[in-house]
């Protein structure tokens, strides 16, 4: 099973920097060839790495969340889930110049980190650990897509400000906004079940619901974040170059949770 993870793998992450060639390839010259292959690899792509992430599983006799590695290539899946469920939606293909290139990076990271299987430390050995990672990695696959969609977003309202065409590769801003919306708020609600189901389990490991643990803290500074830009979605009308700056800054936030906590500061989340 580790041969199995291990080429799995490689060839996952082989095919995720495929993609982010043909994507770059579409947006600089409109060739729709290059765009169909760039999905083909991030479906690919994503097949393979499911087989990785089920082999690594079955290696460990546990699920395979529960270290910097194994948790960032969950991630690194997770976003081209939703990559391939909005893709599938709204038939736009340029949205992968802006996401296949922030999962071909979220697994490079997870390639840098110890592959090295370890036994699971007892807080973690309880059945919250699955729903509790799960409702984590569509969650960060939500912002993933929405992060993509804002720079999108933001790259079509600049050129149209300078007069450059589009050529139909990139949808209308309305519409790139409306997808901001939805990617954002499919990712608040499981960040929400997130933080729910990881003050449950908190409390079975550490008798506490909440212990203002570096990952708590900042988990919460991304909700939040997330909170105020649906309430001015919702509640003052905010859209355009706004809203796609909020979506940004709570993907950075989503990076910093994940990769600056576990890298910057020690708590009970800071597994290796």
């Amino acid at each position: 099973m580790e041969n199995l993870e291990r080429i799995s793998f490689t060839v996952a992450l082989a095919a995720y920097f495929l993609s982010t060639l043909m994507y770059l390839a579409f947006a600089a010259t409109g060739n729709r060839r290059t765009a169909k292959i760039g999905r083909f690899c991030v479906a690919a792509g994503f097949v393979l790495h499911f087989i990785c992430i089920v082999s690594r599983g079955i290696a460990a006799g546990r699920l395979p969340l529960t270290n910097q590695y194994e948790f960032a290539s969950a991630f690194a899946w997770g976003i081209a889930l939703c990559f391939l469920i909005f893709t599938g939606i709204y038939q736009f293909d340029i949205l992968g110049s802006f996401i296949a290139p922030v999962i071909f990076l979220v697994i490079g990271y997870a390639s840098m980190q110890s592959k090295e299987i370890h036994a699971l430390m007892p807080a973690l050995q309880s059945g919250w650990l699955g729903f509790h990672v799960c409702m984590a990695i569509i969650s960060y696959g939500a912002f993933g897509v929405a992060f993509g969609v804002s720079g999108a977003y933001l790259y079509r309202d600049h050129s149209e400000k300078c007069g450059r065409a589009q050529n139909g590769r990139i949808p209308e801003l309305d519409v790139l906004d409306n997808i901001i919306y939805r990617a954002v708020a499919l990712g608040f609600l499981f960040l929400t079940l997130c933080m729910i189901t990881g003050a449950i389990w908190a409390n079975r490991a550490w008798g506490s619901y909440w212990s203002w643990d570096p990952k708590e803290t900042w988990s919460l500074i991304t909700w939040i974040i997330y909170a105020i830009y649906l309430h001015l979605r919702l509640n003052k009308g905010m859209n355009g170059r706004k809203s796609a700056f909020f979506a940004l800054i709570g993907f950075i936030s989503v990076l910093f949770t994940y990769i600056g906590v576990n890298t910057l500061l020690s708590g009970l989340h800071s597994y290796k």
